[in-house]
């Protein structure tokens, strides 16, 4: 009897070694190990943060790294599909909170699929919060840190900048103008954080979010600048096309021929290097010339 329970206490023995020797050199699977992601900003922020092999897929606003082009596509943010997500058997869709339809995220979600919806604040700390969160998924903490210091270090650049100017241009940011009236972003649209943080006024700050804007509105707002997305100027045929468009000539931006085309993702995105796009803006809108990115612009 006793050798049989000396043969079960070594038996024991041996086996929580292995299992301690086990734990020792195969690591744990540290959060999900399939994610799809839905927001450029946020593939970046993976890509950054070292979490790339965890990608399964992206949408059609993740641009950046070029890498990430090459990955399965899922569409656009809006208009997701619950089949085509589902067929990359996600553990994870880390998604931006424009992300929809609402009914496919049901879907997604009834299937078993995690879904880390990220706010929008369209700030430093909501940047920052953003890379907090999947520098957590990804259980990277310091990196995480080290990422969000960085994007505050290119927002303080931004502040001492601003801190030096006088004068705060009277700015209106269109986001479409193919169709019917000019689509103006009025208060409450990452645009108007845009222009707050570049150290202008909002032209159409009385409207509330994206609103089209007539002729006439657009004559009496009276813009010393008129700021035009990529995307917009390429729908419309290019600049000179814009310029010749209903009320622009009579607005002081028109007669100066001070319209500038911007990058939609990169400044509307909130993302990594939005301090540094920030501040080429601010220079620009004060007549200054465009800042090269910095050593930075790398990460």
């Amino acid at each position: 009897m006793k050798q049989t329970t000396s043969l079960s206490h070594k038996l024991a023995q041996a086996a929580c070694a292995a299992v301690l020797w086990l734990s020792a050199v195969v690591p744990a699977a540290a959060g999900p190990g399939r994610i799809v992601s839905v927001g450029g900003a946020l593939t970046e922020i993976v890509y950054s943060l070292g979490g790339a092999e965890r990608l399964v897929g992206v949408d059609s606003t993740s641009l950046m790294p070029a890498a990430a082009q090459a990955l399965p596509q899922v569409g656009y943010m809006r208009t997701l599909s619950a089949e085509g997500l589902l067929s990359l058997r996600p553990d994870l869709l880390l998604s931006s909170a424009h992300a929809g339809p609402p009914a496919v995220l049901e879907q997604l979600r009834a299937a078993g699929v995690r879904i880390e919806t990220l706010p929008e604040d369209y700030s430093a700390a909501g940047i920052a919060a953003k890379i907090g969160t999947i520098a957590a998924l990804l259980d990277k903490p310091e990196q995480g840190r080290e990422l969000a210091g960085q994007v505050q270090a290119d927002f303080d650049r931004l502040a001492q900048w601003r801190a030096q100017q006088d004068e705060q241009p009277k700015v209106l940011f269109l986001m479409a103008v193919a169709h019917g009236a000019p689509l103006a972003s009025g208060h409450g649209t990452a645009a108007d954080a845009v222009l707050t943080l570049a150290g202008a006024a909002n032209a159409a700050g009385e409207l509330q979010g994206n609103k089209p804007i007539s002729t006439e509105a657009m004559v009496a707002a009276a813009p010393d600048v008129i700021l035009l997305t990529d995307v917009a100027t390429n729908a419309i045929g290019g600049l000179e096309a814009f310029y010749r468009q209903p009320g622009i000539a009579q607005t002081p931006a028109g007669r100066q021929r001070k319209v500038l085309v911007v990058d939609t993702l990169a400044l509307l995105g909130f993302g990594l290097h939005s301090g540094q796009a920030l501040l080429e803006l601010a220079k620009r809108l004060h007549g200054e010339p465009a800042v090269a990115a910095d050593a930075g612009a790398g990460r």
